[in-house]
């Protein structure tokens, strides 16, 4: 069962994918609470463009989809935040003209064909070179840096930005380092999930968490047990059944979100019968001795905890 280990290549790829797996949700939720869930997609096509250029100039792609994608991500951002573009026209600029430039430089590039963005745009366990790992793996640590790192105040300006403003918060520095975060997580997971399939591993495994998870804290600790899971399994599974891996990845995180969706339902209703009642022990009835004090709705979204 274990024989895939003995394969330079598959030790390579699953290493890939475990970083992926942890890198990708840790970023995405932050996405998901802003309702910026397709953000990926557009970082993704920018990225594409970013590889054509490394064909082109004989560089690695995987460094210039950083570098490109980076700007693009930057760039959307200030356009969103400068109130000149709405955030969907920037990004659907991002989706399309990542994707014209990209097969327009291929195809300038020293005998460069579309051909050679196959394995960029839905991934390939076979071709992560050492290389790839290297920059892999230092794109994951600052991924994981920044994400992990400065959590509450990513969280904070995520769930409401004008009160992050308030508090001393730098929300544009913070919403920037976010995108450049993005970007970075995008081109980390393009060799194995591919350009084309990543936001799915960005978003799926945080919207699965968040039905069965009631903190911020929670959502963020299972969806990135969820994401090392169906990118391992994904992994292993494109192996012995010789299919694309970012697909496999993708359904797999498809089916473990229908999964949770459907026991969270049981789970619902067994919460609502435990929580205390108006006539249940520890309930606390409202007299007509003293003011009654108004209920102050609790801000949308997850508590940090």
């Amino acid at each position: 069962m274990f024989e895939l280990l003995d394969y330079p290549f598959m030790q390579r790829a699953l290493l890939a994918a475990l970083l992926i797996g942890v890198a990708a949700p840790a970023v995405g939720i932050y996405l998901v609470q802003r309702r910026q869930a397709l953000l990926g997609d557009g970082i993704g096509h920018v990225a594409l463009t970013g590889v054509a250029l490394g064909f082109l100039f004989q560089t690695n792609p995987v460094w210039m989809a950083v570098a490109v994608s980076a700007l693009g991500a930057v760039a959307m951002e200030l356009l969103r935040s400068s109130g000149r573009a709405r955030g969907d026209i920037a990004l659907a600029m991002l989706f399309y003209g990542g994707m014209a430039g990209g097969v327009m430089i291929i195809n300038l590039a020293p005998g460069g064909s579309t051909a050679n963005l196959t394995s960029y745009l839905w991934g390939s366990v076979t071709t992560v070179s050492p290389e790839d790992i290297t920059a892999i793996t230092l794109l994951s640590a600052f991924v994981l840096l920044v994400s992990l790192g400065l959590r509450r105040q990513l969280f904070a300006v995520c769930q409401d930005e004008e009160f992050a403003r308030v508090t001393g918060l730098p929300v544009r520095a913070l919403n920037l380092l976010l995108a450049v975060t993005a970007a970075a997580t995008v081109t980390v997971a393009m060799r194995v999930v591919g350009l084309l399939l990543v936001s799915a591993l960005m978003v799926i495994p945080v919207v699965a968490a968040q039905q069965a998870t009631r903190s911020f804290a929670m959502t963020l600790s299972f969806a990135v047990f969820l994401g090392t899971l169906v990118s391992v399994s994904g992994t292993v599974t494109s192996y012995y059944a010789d299919v694309p891996p970012g697909a496999t990845i993708v359904l797999m995180a498809i089916g473990a979100f229908t999964l949770i969706a459907l026991l969270s339902v049981p789970l619902a209703r067994y919460r609502s019968r435990r929580a205390p009642g108006p006539e249940r022990p520890g309930a606390q009835a409202v007299t007509g001795a003293g003011p009654a004090r108004s209920a102050r709705p609790e801000p949308s979204g997850k508590r940090l905890r």
